[in-house]
């Protein structure tokens, strides 16, 4: 592990929130063009499904490769590639190409980018950052992606206002040109064991074997099954809030700014306390207390009539991100042998777009029924999931603080669930 940890955690922060600033005003345009434009559940659920559908596909794929090639490689690649598909459509839009399906394509190709980014910035990280350092580390990072996504909102909405949809399109390639050259210039971190030895298996034999370690480590396959869970209930919060707005409250653009703004404060409060605070001793504790609140504000957002109690509850979903996020990473960053961190990563690349799988039931049922509804009903389900996941003697004792176990390259045995 290099010596000099917070010079190379800087840089990397650094360069991710630079590219994060670029995306996300493509992200916030791109949802706000097909909502404003079309104002359908049906083409909020396509769009959805373009954006993290191609992720839940790759992301296996990504894992494996995480664990056998150089991890700062992938991540520059998979930036490079999203960049170029976003000037391509630069340059249509600008020519006067300006179809709705090319947002869809270009929307895909940018989930493939992120498919290869999850698992490698996932394992990336404890490369070079101490164990005690990573909760630290990574609520430290919810906290950029915060700060950039409280930015972004405001800007993109601006610019859809004052200029042409394109223009977004071309500074998200200048700030991953950015992020791309601080990587490959600045941030000098040696490839892990893995992908500088010479591999002992093929391809599917290393996924078959991320696979079977994901389903016999006890701890990492009840993970799954609760997130997979977490990230179907939580859709129509996360992708139909903006239409609900735009029906019930209004269509206007400073609504939906205003909706992207609270919630992203709300989670640079959370990344801040996190990162302060460091959560509970037991870390699944922690997931269950978020778990709660995001059930909770889902609920209410589903019987707020007025549109400023609606934002506070948004603010505190927000809050709530980095207390689930934080804890979930670095229970698998700690617990998982570093041999296998890109692969599990990679699984759970694909569990976390379980919640395109929602809008496939969601979107098109708030074409018929109200999202009010959807909401109380979530809101329910995911506070009856909390009490569950508190009640597992595997999340809980698993939860515990302990060092994370040598890489050994084997398969551990079965623990017990």
């Amino acid at each position: 592990m290099s010596q000099n940890w917070k010079r190379s955690t800087a840089l990397f922060l650094s360069s991710q929130g630079i590219s994060l600033f670029g995306s996300t005003l493509v992200q916030y345009a791109i949802s706000w063009h097909i909502t404003l434009e079309t104002q359908s559940g049906l083409m909020m659920t396509v769009a959805v499904l373009c954006g993290f559908l191609p992720t839940c596909l790759l992301s296996p794929f990504a894992g494996v490769w995480a664990d056998r090639y150089p991890r700062k490689l992938l991540i520059v690649l998979s930036d490079a590639g999203i960049a170029l598909a976003t000037l391509g459509l630069a340059i249509l839009f600008r020519m006067g190409y300006d179809a709705l399906w090319l947002l869809f394509a270009v929307s895909a190709i940018r989930a493939l980018g992120a498919g290869v980014q999850m698992p490698a910035i996932g394992a990336f990280l404890p490369q070079f950052v101490p164990e005690d350092k990573l909760t630290r580390v990574n609520a430290t990072n919810s906290s950029i992606q915060s700060a950039v996504m409280l930015v972004s909102p405001m800007l993109s909405g601006a610019l859809l206002t004052w200029t042409a949809l394109e223009t977004i399109f071309f500074i998200d390639v200048v700030t991953a040109g950015i992020a791309i050259l601080i990587l490959l210039l600045l941030l000098r971190v040696p490839a892990h064991a893995k992908a500088t030895a010479t591999q002992g298996s093929g391809y599917l034999a290393d996924m078959r074997q991320g696979f079977t370690y994901v389903r016999s480590h006890a701890l990492v396959k009840q993970l799954c099954v609760f997130n997979a869970v977490f990230f179907i209930l939580i859709a129509p919060s996360a992708f139909l809030t903006p239409l609900q707005v735009a029906r019930s409250f209004g269509d206007d653009v400073w609504r939906l700014t205003a909706l992207e703004l609270v919630f992203s404060v709300g989670m640079l409060a959370g990344g801040a306390i996190m990162a302060v605070w460091g959560g509970f001793t037991n870390k699944v504790h922690t997931l269950v207390f978020a778990n709660v609140i995001i059930s909770v504000c889902t609920f209410a957002l589903g019987v707020v009539p007025v549109f400023w109690f609606y934002l506070c509850f948004v603010a505190f979903t927000g809050v709530a991100i980095p207390l689930f996020n934080t804890p979930f990473t670095v229970l698998l960053q700690q617990k998982v042998e570093a041999d296998f961190l890109g692969r599990v990563f990679g699984v759970f690349g694909m569990i976390s777009s379980m919640a395109p799988a929602g809008m496939l039931l969601f979107g098109p049922i708030a074409d018929v029924v109200r999202i009010e509804w959807l909401l109380i009903a979530t809101g329910l389900l995911l506070l009856a999931q909390s009490l569950i996941m508190l009640g597992s003697r595997v999340l809980v004792e698993g939860g515990q603080p302990t060092p994370r176990p040598d890489s050994g390259g084997a398969v551990p045995a079965d623990t017990g669930a």
